[in-house]
């Protein structure tokens, strides 16, 4: 496949998302400590906000580990295959545990962006399953097609 502007800047991007994702994951003690600082619910909740964000993160770090291989199959011009099926699978169960996850979040406070994460999180989730149902089917027709020649 042809490398344009589009697809280097997709696959930059899920880079940089990855690496950037690690060292906020690995940071959030420290952000969270000096949040605290400025605002009261960080230092009141503490511990449980640093439990829920830093396993969040890892879920999240997943999700893109996983785009960042499928957009190689993209890449060699073959995106149909089983692993992006898995990947997709896999991605929506991620996601549903951030669903969770942020829905924790809502028992120490509640505001307007836990609520629109726990929607975007779950919304995700069933599209990365429902794609991965599309996905299976284009995979067992490509199979289908590859016989037949």
């Amino acid at each position: 496949m042809k490398k344009d502007p589009l697809i280097k800047s997709t696959k930059c991007m899920l880079d940089c998302m990855f690496y950037a994702g690690i060292l906020i994951c690995a940071g959030v003690p420290f952000l969270f400590r000096f949040a605290g600082k400025h605002y009261s619910i960080f230092d009141k909740y503490y511990l449980p906000f640093c439990v829920i964000f830093m396993i969040a993160g890892i879920f999240a770090l997943i999700i893109i580990w996983d785009l960042r291989n499928m957009f190689r199959t993209v890449i060699k011009g073959d995106p149909f295959v089983r692993e992006n099926v898995t990947s997709l699978k896999r991605m929506g169960l991620c996601a549903f545990t951030i669903t969770v996850l942020m829905a924790m979040r809502l028992f120490f406070v509640i505001t307007p962006a836990a609520l629109v994460l726990v929607l975007v999180f779950l919304i995700a989730g069933l599209f990365s399953l429902v794609l991965s149902q599309v996905f299976d089917q284009a995979v067992t027709y490509k199979k289908e097609n590859d016989l037949t020649i």
